[in-house]
């Protein structure tokens, strides 16, 4: 499954037969990061005054990022996966289409991040992560947790009303509201627009005491069709130094070639493509045309017993629900979940380290 963007954007939602589920409610948690520090966790609620809302009428662009950081010990609360209100409209989602209770999807459970923990110090690295279309920014949670963790500040951005719901202080959530026939041009324009607002806005907005951010080292991952949009940030924006494109196409449709800048003009750059089960280069023509124009250094890997959101929270999660493995294997393959969690820790650690650390 690809999250392949096609006229009038097509963002592949979970699909699966209904299966049985077990009486019990599952406890759901991710693996915990394994690098020298711990990690902190503050949201940021950003606004662009100088930009209209493309999808709905009248607003101004507001956004929700996660800013993680390497921290010492100690802190507040950890971090919910979700906060509540956006928690119950993405697990009504999720549960829709995997065929079980909501109830079975408690989206607010605790993850390895804390709330007003103290900064490490030292100047910091940035890692910016956008998720794949119709996706909240907390599915890449397990992949920042690990980064922040390692050293780097990462920083996870919420496209509003793409996905299911975002929640804004005082527990305002907004839903999605794509319209049928959503231009995928548009989409990924107001991606690059949003990443680039959010690299603005981190120069000065404020941030925990001794947390230094080094905006000369600045990478970027994305899912799918947050993939898509790491490469497009990366082609009008010098800022971000390297990028990695987890298993998502560079196509608005592969069906007529009709691909994007980064396919057809390639970078200058670092970049990595990860990809899993029978997507990789040798089948996804905007990866090959990327490939073909590409100037700067590039890695591929692939989990061939993986599927496309292997590179996703769901690799880790859904395998905790006790639903029948045959009907999740479309969505995560055969994998072990240890081992993709390790195998991905390892390319973008790895991928990272070798270009944003100097």
């Amino acid at each position: 499954m690809r999250n392949v963007l096609v006229a009038g954007v097509t963002g592949v939602l979970l699909t699966s037969s209904a299966v049985a589920a077990t009486a019990a409610a599952p406890r759901l948690a991710l693996p915990a990061p394994t690098g020298p520090y711990a990690v902190g966790r503050v949201d940021l609620h950003l606004v662009d005054h100088g930009r209209p809302d493309p999808w709905v009428a009248g607003t101004t662009r507001e956004l929700m990022v996660t800013v993680r950081y390497p921290a010492r010990p100690g802190g507040g609360p950890a971090a919910p996966y979700l906060q509540p209100g956006a928690a119950k409209v993405v697990a009504e989602e999720d549960a829709g289409v995997l065929g079980i209770p909501a109830d079975r999807l408690d989206y607010t459970f605790p993850t390895h991040s804390r709330t007003g923990a103290p900064a490490a110090g030292g100047r910091r690295p940035v890692v910016l992560y956008s998720p794949s279309a119709k996706y909240p920014r907390s599915v890449g949670t397990a992949q920042l947790e690990q980064l922040s963790s390692e050293g780097y500040v990462t920083v996870a951005i919420d496209h509003t009303h793409e996905p299911a719901a975002v929640e804004f202080p005082g527990g305002r959530v907004e839903r999605r509201v794509l319209p049928p026939g959503t231009d995928g041009k548009l989409l990924i324009a107001t991606r690059v627009a949003d990443t680039r607002f959010v690299l603005d806005e981190l120069e000065t907005r404020p941030l925990p005491a001794g947390l230094s951010l080094d905006l000369t080292r600045v990478g970027m991952f994305g899912h799918s069709g947050g993939g898509f949009t790491t490469g497009e940030t990366m082609l009008t924006d010098r800022r971000v130094d390297a990028g990695a494109d987890l298993d998502g196409s560079m196509a608005y449709s592969q069906s007529t070639r009709d691909y994007g800048r980064v396919a057809n003009e390639g970078l200058d750059r670092p970049f990595l493509l990860l990809s899993a089960g029978d997507h990789s280069a040798a089948s996804d023509g905007s990866w090959q045309e990327f490939l073909r124009h590409q100037r700067g250094p590039v890695r591929e890997f692939r989990l061939p017993d993986g599927e496309h959101f292997s590179y996703t929270d769901y690799q880790a999660l859904l395998p905790r629900l006790g639903l029948d493995p045959a009907a999740l294997a479309p969505l995560i393959g055969t994998v072990a979940a240890r081992h993709s969690v390790a195998a991905q820790r390892a390319q973008l650690s790895e991928f990272f380290g070798r270009y944003l650390r100097r």
